[in-house]
């Protein structure tokens, strides 16, 4: 699945934890006695077995369901009419007990089940009782009599509502069609079957569904039959999957259009086609062409890359009308938020970007998660760390000069902020209920992995590594592997014991290494002295205790390359050749997952030679700029050259990473009520920096310059107040949608609608926004419906908020939509403290209308205020509601932390941006 920030390979992204035991007893194997212990064990006395489980427990699991359970099949039985307010049922699961047992537990969400029968082996019929016990879904099913130990199965016939929160099986409305879709990840599928809902209890599945005579119906397997079932429905009979976990299971049902290609042809190492299909709602199949157009050859990176075949019997991609997230990897039924994929024959650059970027990672999970599943969420990092990681891997390969590692790193280095908390996670982190799993699908799972894998890649070599995950998915094809069977078997297949170190060091701390690093060429040596810690910024809460990670560090300079394996606190290198370089770069290729800095005479010389960097080296150079600065430990002159530098570059990644930080510090430290010349300064020097490179691009033909000067323009709108550009995209943005004159289709790209958009709330009279609401109930373009619902978010006018705070509530935006609105209006400094008050005032109702499984995000919508008194009312706000919000615990804690640092910054914030207005 593509996270949020993906924004992609991302995802969206790796895990890794020990679900059973704790993280300071990894690759302990459950035997291992003490010394002493062992040689006073009588020589006839045999080596200890994991007891079996004694039974089943009679308390309500609150994670992960007790051992000695095991689903082994599925027939699941449905009738989905998406025009009904319901849909029904029945499912049979073969089950293997482990021991006599009167009562099981598996997960089942707000289901009505009407019946539910034990069969045994010689037929014999055992009545059965359901009752859902815990919010999470975790349901009861007791035994008239108790089963005996052995196979039986299990059958339930059962009724739901549709869901109308984008969760389990909803149904939506686009254009007068309604539409039924299953979104299943991570425990979703509990709401519309009873099972097992586990990652690591895979089964094979034969599904049927009954739908409206005509209707599309997509599932995991291909269509085998179609026959009639009663007047106006048909009943349609996939094929048996492979074992296949619950989260990834498909059900669409609609009106959908259909767009049937030439299968993907056999390849070396697979002998048979792909059957390859596009489904998107009713009249816009024809979008589906340009995914479709790539499709095979994707496909062709991944199988030569891992030199194993495409796992599955088809491949179907389906642009869902609504989906709470960007996409999510059904074993051969991809579903993409269609706004992802809906762009057309002639994309916009970023639209396109974003579309390689999001397919590239959902086929990568045909291997990593599909076909090798994590048994649990401890490990999301084994699925989408490497799904994250392979998408610059396959776009590199399709598109050599694309720069998608230069996309890479970017992502990479932006975990590093989230990484930088006391209140993060590590990458892999024991999860112990199924309120935080949703917790786990975040930068440090999507990015911070990619980084990490990216790293050892690079110190350990692709040609050793890469066969050694072709060997990993071989073995445990079909099945689950956990860390320590990652770890195992990419350690026997290399024989190198540093990187199954790297691995554990990295994937099992949290944290972002900071590499103290001094080039010491006194007494006739030439050496680099290196110490490493935990990166903590000013007014952390990081405790100052000894964190040391195992780290391939190589070094860059005037004198060459030289790599070591940092294994201690502190290490000393010695430069090749005994010559003092006159310049050092403490992360060659800019490949390494850590931070570094370094004495002041030292910074000044890499500088002088930034231009000698390469694109991903300048970006580590930024990055551990604005790190130290944040640290304490870098004058902001220093900083203010080191974005004056990067905007200089030829390549877009480059000029862009300082933009954030810049428009960080733009809000919080350069408000409105600062002087209106400090302002002007403010303009002035970024002026300065980027209108250079906005008129070099301005009407290029390359997609790199075209994404770079829509990125620019939108930054100097957005953050700067450039009054020139944002005339001229508040005219773009009237033009558009024809306010106040006729329309001009062509006047404005995609990717220039959230900017354009937003001016124009904000700049074209208070008209614009009841226009803009009018106009995007007319528009069927996904993309502008999203960038829309997000500038009516922007509005400044406070005589706009009751508007605002009705749509965000009201039919007219999705609920997807709304949290855009939502955290857009709490960003608009005029506005934001109303927009505050009105969300608590509100809270259950906007909890209500977003996506389920955003709402333990909720605390974030706090995060544009840097004000001390803002988090006690942030902490009431869930003591009284948190309820409503399982899983919101870890988003408020970082959320508060991030207000803190934000306010310990407040004095080295406001030199810098006084720095850049000078």
């Amino acid at each position: 699945m593509m996270h949020i920030a993906l924004r992609s390979l991302l995802a969206l992204p790796i895990l890794a934890l020990l679900a059973c035991s704790p993280a300071e007893d990894a690759g302990k194997p459950s035997s291992e006695e003490p010394a002493e212990a062992i040689a006073q064990l009588p020589e006839t006395a045999e080596p200890d077995t994991p007891a079996a489980p004694a039974g089943i427990p009679d308390q309500a699991p609150a994670g992960r369901l007790p051992e000695g359970v095991t689903p082994t099949a599925y027939r699941l039985d449905l009738l989905v009419d998406p025009r009904e307010d319901a849909f029904s049922g029945s499912v049979e699961i073969d089950i293997d007990l482990a021991f006599d047992a009167d009562h099981i537990w598996l997960h089942g969400k707000n289901l009505q089940v009407s019946s539910a029968t034990a069969v045994l082996k010689d037929d014999k019929t055992v009545n059965a009782q359901y009752q859902e016990v815990l919010d999470s879904g975790v349901a009861k099913v007791s035994f008239d009599e108790p089963l005996p130990e052995g196979e039986f199965t299990l059958r339930m016939e059962y009724s739901a509502p549709f869901d109308r929160n984008l969760a389990g099986l909803f149904k939506v409305e686009e254009q007068g069609n309604t539409y039924a879709l299953a979104k299943s990840e991570s425990i979703q599928a509990r709401k519309y079957l009873p099972g097992f809902d586990e990652p690591g209890l895979k089964a094979p599945f034969d599904i049927a569904l009954t739908v409206p005579a005509g209707y599309a119906a997509i599932s995991n397997g291909p269509e085998i039959q179609r026959e009639p079932a009663g007047e106006g429905l048909e009943k349609v009979t996939f094929a048996t999957t492979r074992p296949t976990p619950t989260y990834l299971l498909s059900l669409s049902v609609g009106p959908f259009d259909m767009v049937e290609r030439p299968a993907i042809p056999p390849s070396q190492y697979r002998t048979k086609p792909i059957p390859l299909r596009g489904f998107a709602r009713k009249g816009r199949g024809e979008d589906m062409r340009y995914i479709l157009d790539i499709t095979p050859r994707m496909v062709e990176i991944f199988e030569t890359e891992l030199k194993r075949p495409y796992p599955f019997e088809k491949l179907d991609i389906i642009a869902a009308p609504q989906w709470p997230s960007g996409a999510t990897e059904l074993s051969a039924a991809i579903t993409y938020r269609e706004q992802r994929i809906l762009v057309g024959d002639n994309p916009a650059p970023g639209a396109r970007l974003a579309l390689l970027q999001i397919h590239a990672h959902e086929i990568a999970h045909m291997w990593f998660g599909n076909l090798v599943t994590p048994p649990w969420w401890d490990d999301l990092w084994l699925k989408e760390g490497f799904s994250t990681w392979g998408t610059p891997l396959a776009l590199t390969i399709l598109e050599p000069k694309g720069g998608h590692e230069l996309n890479a790193a970017e992502e990479a280095i932006s975990a590093m902020q989230l990484d930088s908390l006391a209140s993060t996670r590590a990458i892999r982190e024991p999860i112990e209920d199924n309120n935080e799993i949703r917790n786990a699908y975040d930068a440090i799972t999507y990015d911070k992995s990619l980084g990490v894998i990216h790293m050892v890649d690079q110190y350990f070599r692709p040609e050793k590594f890469r066969p050694a995950l072709g060997r990993y998915i071989e073995t445990f094809a079909d099945g689950v592997a956990d860390s320590e069977d990652f770890y195992r078997v990419i350690g026997e297949e290399t024989n190198t014991p540093e990187l199954t170190e790297t691995f554990r060091s990295f994937v099992e701390q949290k944290g972002v290494p900071l590499l103290d690093v001094t080039l010491d060429c006194g007494n006739g040596a030439a050496q680099v002295n290196i110490k490493q810690q935990r990166y903590k910024p000013l007014g952390s809460p990081i405790e100052s205790v000894a964190t040391k990670w195992t780290i391939p560090v190589c070094l860059r300079s005037d004198a060459g390359r030289q790599c070591v394996m940092m294994e201690e606190a502190e290490q000393t290198l010695a430069i090749s050749g005994g010559i003092c370089p006159e310049w050092l770069l403490p992360n060659a290729k800019g490949s390494g997952y850590y931070r570094w800095t370094l004495p002041p005479e030292q910074w000044q010389a890499l500088l002088a030679n930034f231009a000698e960097l390469t694109p991903t080296e300048a970006l580590s150079v930024i990055d551990s700029a604005f790190a130290a600065f944040e640290a304490g430990a870098l004058p902001e002159a220093t900083l203010v050259e080191v974005v004056r530098k990067s905007a200089a570059s030829q390549r877009r990644q480059v000029v862009t990473a300082p933009l954030g930080h810049l428009e960080k510090y733009r809000r919080n430290y350069l408000g409105d009520e600062v002087a209106e010349e400090q302002r002007d300064a403010f303009l002035a020097f970024l002026q300065s920096l980027y209108q250079p490179v906005m008129d070099r691009t301005q009407g290029s033909d390359d997609n790199d310059d075209k994404l770079l000067h829509s990125e620019l323009q939108s930054f100097m709108a957005l953050v700067a107040g450039d009054p020139t550009v944002r005339k001229e995209l508040t005219d773009k943005a009237i033009a558009f949608t024809g306010f106040k004159g006729e329309r001009d289709a062509a006047a404005l790209d995609s990717d220039l609608y959230q900017a354009a958009l937003t001016v124009a709330v904000q700049d074209a009279g208070s008209d614009f926004l009841p226009h803009l609401v009018k106009f995007r109930g007319e528009m069927d373009d996904p993309r502008f419906e999203n960038a829309s619902a997000n500038a009516i978010g922007a509005s400044n006018n406070p005589e706009q908020l009751e508007m605002v705070h009705k749509l965000a509530l009201g039919e007219e935006v999705g609920p997807r939509e709304s949290f855009g609105l939502l955290q857009n209006a709490l960003a608009q400094p005029a506005v934001k403290d109303q927009h505050w008050q009105w969300l608590q005032a509100n809270f259950p109702a906007v909890v209500d209308k977003i996506p389920a499984q955003w709402r333990r995000r909720t605390p974030g919508l706090a995060r544009a205020f840097c004000e001390a008194e803002k988090l006690q009312q942030l902490q009431q706000l869930f003591e009284e509601h948190g309820k409503l919000a399982p899983g919101y615990q870890r988003s408020l804690d970082q959320t508060d932390e991030q207000i803190q640092l934000c306010v310990a910054l407040r004095e080295r914030g406001e030199a810098l941006v006084n720095s850049l207005a000078e």
